[in-house]
């Protein structure tokens, strides 16, 4: 496995008499693909907003490239932000501007580049995504497959390090979700980036991991591949395959048998 370049080191975080993460250690392999999946409520967005500094633990280190940002000023931080993409839940376009202006957003506000050089990379970066002739459009002319795609755009348009995805299929038809999954890897194999994809949709998304992490009761069980959960001797673990993955996520190692 590569070298973590995210790492929590006996990372604490409560809201109040709830604790979320009970003194938690854990790394994100440099340009693999980390899912965190769990129930409702146990803190898989909690540790988005960690990662990005937008809360803080009450104890532990948070590591970013060997950096803790637990403990920096708002400029440090800002700084290791560049380094970020996100993809939220609902893509988070700008209804008002078209496609060309979301994707171009990014380079307008954080670089120094003519209009013309602007141009030329979204032009560029659409055609990727199979938008080519869509950046005229507004997000409410296009289907939530294509705002995926858009979102997605936006977001690399700053060739960031790290990727992180918050339910990135919520509210899409199963065929759809296959789509931005297929795109999802892709991506990933073609920027190098460091993906972490928070998700409720199991077990499909699995078929993206490199390593899952399973947040329970304050804690996160690491698995290096979806088969160490199939064949997990733990009453908890053997618990959420059966409610959460089922019979339908059949990995590569259980189609052997």
């Amino acid at each position: 496995m590569s070298r973590a370049i995210i790492e929590f080191i006996d990372v604490d975080k409560a809201f109040g008499t709830q604790r979320i993460l009970d003194h938690v250690s854990v790394g994100f392999p440099e340009g693999k693909t980390t899912v965190i999946a769990g129930g409702s409520g146990q803190g898989k967005s909690v540790s988005l907003k960690l990662i990005l500094g937008l809360i803080k633990p009450e104890s532990g280190q948070i590591l970013v490239d060997g950096q803790d940002i637990a403990s920096m000023k708002r400029r440090q931080l800002n700084k290791i932000r560049k380094h970020f993409g996100v993809l939220f839940q609902g893509s988070a376009l700008l209804d008002s501007i078209t496609v060309f202006e979301n994707v171009a957003l990014p380079l307008r506000e954080r670089s120094s580049l003519s209009r013309q050089e602007v141009h030329r990379r979204v032009e560029e970066m659409l055609a990727q995504f199979d938008l080519s002739g869509h950046g005229g459009k507004y997000p409410a002319q296009l289907s939530g497959g294509m705002k995926k795609r858009v979102g997605l755009s936006r977001a690399l348009m700053l060739q960031p390090k790290i990727m992180l995805f918050d339910e990135p299929t919520t509210g899409l038809d199963p065929e759809i979700s296959m789509e931005i999954y297929r795109l999802f890897f892709k991506t990933q194999k073609k920027f190098g980036y460091t993906s972490i994809i928070v998700s409720h949709d199991i077990p499909k998304v699995f078929n993206l991991a490199d390593q899952v992490i399973l947040l329970k009761d304050g804690k996160m069980i690491t698995f290096d591949s979806p088969e160490e959960i199939q064949f997990s001797v733990n009453p908890d673990i053997q618990s959420f395959v059966e409610t959460t993955m089922g019979q339908v996520y059949i990995s590569q190692e259980m189609e052997k048998l």
